[in-house]
């Protein structure tokens, strides 16, 4: 497979997102794509690259083990971003 048949535009992230829930029965605000875009983002500038995908998902693991509310998912990204703006590892 080439790199660029891999690489997605942005909206094409909304026909994966809608997989993702009808697969796993979610909600739409269950999936926030910018969010975790934007905790990707910030931890990949603030820390380092490969941060971004762990960062994400351990996003999940700390909101679903709060309660899995759109609000924890919230909470935990937050926490996460700010961790990452301020890491001087």
């Amino acid at each position: 497979m080439s790199e660029q048949s891999r690489t997605l535009p942005p909206e094409a992230l909304d026909a994966w997102a809608a997989a993702l829930r009808e697969h796993f029965d979610l909600r739409p605000d269950d999936v926030p794509i910018a969010l975790i875009l934007d905790l990707a983002r910030e931890a990949a500038i603030g820390v380092a690259r490969p941060a971004a995908p762990l960062s994400a998902f351990v996003a999940g693991l700390v909101a679903g083990r709060a309660g899995g509310t759109p609000d924890d998912t919230r909470a935990a990204a937050a926490a996460i971003t700010e961790l990452a703006a301020s890491w001087e590892g």
